[in-house]
């Protein structure tokens, strides 16, 4: 059985910065990789604790594309 995940767009994924997932999304989407969504947003800046979701959320969005 697979479990689909839903996500919302307003759900903060840096809570340092306030990044929430849409403007990951944006980002990425635009062509920016982890290094320029870190430097556009400031998320990944901070106290790394969103590391691990946004590289998985990078992940499944570049998974997306295919």
């Amino acid at each position: 059985m697979t479990i689909k995940t839903y996500y919302d767009d307003d759900d903060v994924m840096c809570s340092c910065s306030g990044t929430k997932r849409r403007d990951i999304k944006r980002l990425f989407n635009e062509g920016a990789d982890q290094d320029a969504i870190s430097r556009r947003t400031g998320a990944l800046s901070g106290c790394a604790g969103c590391e691990w979701d946004i590289g998985e959320y990078l992940r499944e969005l570049a998974e997306q594309q295919k």
